[in-house]
């Protein structure tokens, strides 16, 4: 696999370390990569050290394993989860480690495998890991997510180009988009979390009660909870205040819908891939926050399970405001991957709400949090229905409507 130049991967990783995670001397790093990114992955160990980290553990992953052993494993093996694996993550977020995951997975690892095996697979893994993601939702650690390039993925985006054209074609499109071309990305970052927290300061003075989504195959209403946080860009740890950035890239400003106040029908606009499955071209239609109805031209059975994971499946967890005007989206590509795809378009996700969305969420109960009406699930899928044709109207206290989004892009300033 054809890599960039050297200097191109230390900006990449620098970025990732400092602004990322934000990685704090004496810190433990824990890094999920696949064998295809070890070259990357030893970029980044190797400038942890330098900056200081105390230790830099890896968890390593293999597509063609992960495949192998979905095609010959029964559905009770896959949904085993070791003991040492959970105590593993737990540990590292206990010692206040900083968890930074380099994605780069085929997305169709798992096309034609038995959709029953990869849903019971995922919810033994969701409920083996709801401890540790407990600590990354309430941002009680640093953590963050960036992708590399692997020839499977860069040709599912680029069809017609070889192995290594395509790879280096997504390298291109990452290191625009995640702003490691700029002669200082950390800057460059710097000034794209201000208007981030711009966008979400504005959202949170207004408290909308409800907004209103319009556009083709979407008709839908969203109530939000009393006290809701709109949340984007930098976050900050709940002890220690370190800030770091969850997503890079990220274009969103998100916060929590209230799970019993959700009415109408939504279409997807951009592909969906789940569990390494594609879901396509998707509707969902709600009453009072539940989804009663679907369909899907492509992945029909694996949104079944999806939906089926638990009850709060069912139930949104997250709505985020994603301008047209996104770098990745005026680049005009389907990435097939969540991390890049959610960040070229307004989303949506099912499952389980960021408790700190709402005030004083990351100290309430599962009850508390339940009756403020922020969804609980062992899921947490974002799905893509934002375009340049959808409308969102924010109705206000006083009963009024304004303009949110027009045709895609902010309808507001924020000053």
């Amino acid at each position: 696999m054809k890599m960039p130049s050297q200097h191109m991967l230390e900006k990449y990783a620098d970025l990732a370390l400092r602004t990322g995670v934000n990685l704090q001397e004496d810190q433990y790093l824990m890094i999920n990569s696949t064998i295809e990114g070890a070259a990357f992955t030893r970029v980044i160990a190797k400038k942890a050290f330098e900056m200081g980290a105390k230790d830099v553990h890896i968890n390593w992953a293999d597509d063609e394993l992960t495949r192998m052993k979905y095609e010959h494993a029964d559905k009770e093996t896959l949904s085993e989860v070791p003991e040492w694996q959970k105590d593993k993550f737990t540990y590292f977020a206990k010692n206040g480690a900083a968890i930074l995951s380099v994605r780069s997975t085929d997305p169709d690892l798992l096309k034609g495998i038995d959709a029953g095996k990869v849903a019971a697979a995922n919810k033994s893994r969701s409920e083996a890991m709801s401890e540790f993601r407990n600590y990354t939702m309430n941002d009680r650690i640093q953590w963050s997510i960036v992708s590399i390039p692997i020839p499977a993925w860069a040709q599912k985006i680029f069809p017609g180009e070889n192995e290594d054209t395509a790879v280096e074609k997504l390298w291109e499109q990452i290191f625009s988009i995640v702003r490691v071309d700029r002669d200082d990305p950390v800057a460059a970052w710097e000034e794209h979390n201000k208007t981030l927290i711009k966008a979400r300061e504005y959202l949170n003075e207004k408290q909308y009660q409800k907004l209103i989504y319009k556009a083709p195959g979407t008709d839908l209403e969203v109530d939000l909870p009393k006290g809701h946080i709109w949340k984007g860009g930098p976050s900050k740890t709940v002890e220690g205040h370190v800030q770091f950035n969850p997503n890079m890239p990220t274009e969103e400003v998100f916060t929590a819908p209230h799970k019993y106040g959700v009415n109408g029908t939504v279409t997807s606009t951009k592909p969906l891939n789940y569990g390494g499955n594609v879901i396509d071209n998707f509707t969902l239609t709600f009453k009072e926050g539940k989804v009663v109805d679907f369909t899907a031209e492509e992945g029909e059975e694996t949104l079944q399970h999806l939906l089926d994971t638990d009850e709060g499946s069912r139930r949104l967890g997250e709505l985020a405001l994603v301008p047209h005007e996104s770098p990745i989206s005026q680049s005009g590509l389907i990435f097939y991957n969540t991390l890049y795809d959610e960040n070229a378009s307004c989303h949506l996700a099912l499952g389980k709400a960021y408790p700190n969305n709402m005030t004083g969420g990351s100290d309430m109960s599962e009850e508390e949090l339940d009756n403020a009406g922020i969804n609980h699930s062992l899921s947490h899928v974002d799905f893509m229905m934002g375009s340049d044709e959808i409308d969102i109207h924010g109705l206000l206290e006083d009963g009024t409507t304004e303009p949110v989004m027009k045709k895609g892009s902010w309808a507001i300033t924020f000053e």
